[in-house]
């Protein structure tokens, strides 16, 4: 792309003459730099910084992160110091290259590797959440560009890219990038998942995309009827990984996935949005507990919506999204858009991270001050407490509590301040009494109860599912000498992998397997389904005293099972 080919992109979204000025000396500099290198493609390698800067501009960010982009691999291999940046282009820029270059510093190469990116990405961000953003644009764009790369690295990078990078452009609000992200890692993580489901959903996808057509103007018009104008209406069918993880959480089968389909409507107001959805459930049936009011109570990110599911002709289910213009833009661009330019060009306030919406930011930071575990157990933490699906909760003031999806009452405690989880004596949730070991659902209000004498138990161990919560409870209980400090190496935990063909009652079977042993599971998960086969990996301790042979013969005497692998953790 050249110069004037940039400038005209540029220009088109937005960017003034000053800005221009600036971003044209960052052009030339880092076109200069990469004058004599190409990409694993075979392209010139000034094409990646463009693409990266062009997706920053698109975010309507401000001139000196564009610039930023254009410049974010000069530092690495050629010569040039940040100084040397900083001297050309001036501090922000260079702090903001400075930042990105740091990140990139980082080699993954195994767990302690994983855990330390983390860490420098999430210092990066708490210090200037734009050093990331362009970092997850230029993952984007190798991610795009990933068949290039050598085999044995690509599912490494999908893999990384799947459990850190998408996970972390969805808590920053950025939910269309996280969605492209995870399609794209689809293929190269399950290949022939991706194509049978590729296939399956094919001309269900045609039918559907017609029937979105013919109800476009029906909303339309019959939003027109009621005196709300919509800014516009668009339909799309959903994202593949999207459907592929809810055919796993619904036994491979598409008639329990109801959303393959949606239609969004953007309007003017947030009353238009609550009028809009009383049309669409005048002309169709809404299912009964698909109707979700964000807008009333935003996502812990920022999200605002109303959601709703109905059936529509020809008992087609389609997924409503309605929302105003701004809650349409914050949606795509999540906290990116809080950069954006206004009309008049001028660059908006940045947010401050001490909006409760980014209140996780400075949680991370004091999380990694308190943490001393090893690095399989801090990786398992990290992605359990930032990265794992979410569920809020509220306080008895309405405050939005953010925790991750199999939290219980204790946690909630904890995540509020470590004094009042010290001394928790019980919870309310809802109004009503319940047990520490209740999940927490979404909305749910809970009132914790404090007594000044009451101190956590081991017990509470069994409960606590955030390491916040369960590292306080530990340094209590080591303090009064209710468990020991750790010494030496901890016990070895197992993992039994079965590949059976898929059926009702599987699990179950497998368990009661161990139930008769008595060997206690900590915990399964299912991957790698395909329409007729998946397999199940159980974690657990080995008994004492039972040959892992015995457990082994017992599981393949099960009905469907294939093959059985038993082997310690990875």
């Amino acid at each position: 792309m050249t110069w004037d080919e940039y400038e005209q992109k540029i220009h088109s979204l937005g960017y003034g003459d000053d800005a221009i000025v600036v971003i044209k000396k960052a052009y030339l500099f880092a076109e200069n730099t990469h004058k004599n290198e190409k990409r694993m493609s075979g392209d010139p390698y000034i094409t990646h910084p463009l693409a990266v800067s062009i997706k920053i501009a698109e975010l309507r960010l401000d001139q000196q992160t564009v610039s930023a982009a254009l410049l974010h691999d000069v530092v690495e291999d050629h010569g040039i110091t940040i100084s040397n940046i900083e001297q050309e282009f001036g501090k922000e820029i260079a702090f903001l290259v400075d930042g990105v270059t740091k990140v990139d510093r980082i080699r993954y190469r195994g767990v302690e590797r994983a855990v330390e990116s983390i860490r420098k990405m999430f210092l990066a961000l708490a210090e200037d959440i734009r050093v990331v953003i362009i970092k997850l644009m230029d993952r984007l764009h190798n991610m795009k560009t990933l068949e290039y790369v050598s085999a044995h690295k690509r599912k490494r990078i999908a893999l990384e890219t799947l459990e850190i990078f998408a996970p972390l452009a969805d808590r920053l609000g950025m939910w269309e990038l996280k969605a492209e992200l995870e399609d794209l890692c689809f293929p190269y993580i399950y290949p022939e998942e991706y194509a049978w489901l590729t296939e399956q959903i094919k001309g269900k996808r045609e039918i559907s995309e017609q029937c979105l057509a013919t109800l476009k103007p029906i909303v339309e018009a019959e939003l027109t009827k009621e005196n709300i104008k919509p800014v516009s209406i668009t339909y799309r069918t959903k994202h593949l990984f999207s459907i592929w993880k809810k055919l796993v959480r619904n036994e491979m089968d598409f008639g329990r996935v109801l959303d393959l389909v949606g239609m969004r409507i953007v309007v003017e107001s947030a009353d238009d949005c609550y009028y809009a959805m009383g049309v669409i459930h005048k002309l169709w049936k809404p299912l009964p507990g698909r109707i979700k009011d964000y807008i009333a109570l935003p996502k812990p990110n920022g999200y605002q919506s109303l959601h709703t599911t109905v059936i529509g002709p020809q008992k087609h289910i389609v997924d409503f999204q309605i929302r105003t213009v701004t809650m349409n833009y914050e949606a795509e661009y999540g906290i990116a858009a809080h950069w954006a330019y206004d009309a008049s060009g001028k660059p908006k306030q940045a947010p401050r991270l001490d909006d409760k919406r980014y209140a996780w930011v400075r949680q991370l930071q004091e999380w990694h001050k308190s943490h001393h575990e090893s690095s399989d157990e801090e990786l398992a933490a990290i992605k359990i407490d930032f990265f794992k699906d979410r569920i809020f909760a509220l306080t008895p003031k309405g405050d939005v509590i953010d925790l991750p999806e199999g939290a219980t009452p204790i946690d909630f405690a904890y995540h509020i301040h470590s004094e009042i989880g010290d001394h928790m004596f019980g919870a309310k949730v809802n109004g009503k009494m319940v047990p520490f070991s209740y999940l927490l659902q979404l909305g749910d209000q809970v009132e914790i109860i404090v007594q000044k004498n009451k101190h956590p138990t081991s017990d509470w161990l069994d409960y606590a599912k955030t390491s916040i919560a369960r590292n306080r409870i530990r340094g209590h209980l080591r303090k009064t000498g209710a468990i020991e400090a750790p010494k030496g190496k901890k016990q070895k935990i197992l993992e039994a992998a079965v590949f059976a063909k898929d059926r009702v009652g599987l699990l179950k079977d497998i368990a009661s397997v161990f139930t008769g042993l008595n060997i206690n599971i900590l915990g399964h998960k299912s991957d790698h389904q395909t329409k007729n086969f998946s397999r199940i990996i159980l974690k657990f301790k080995p008994k004492k005293g039972l040959s892992q042979s015995i457990l082994l013969t017992k599981i393949k005497k099960i009905p469907d099972v294939e093959s059985v692998v038993i082997q310690e953790e990875k």
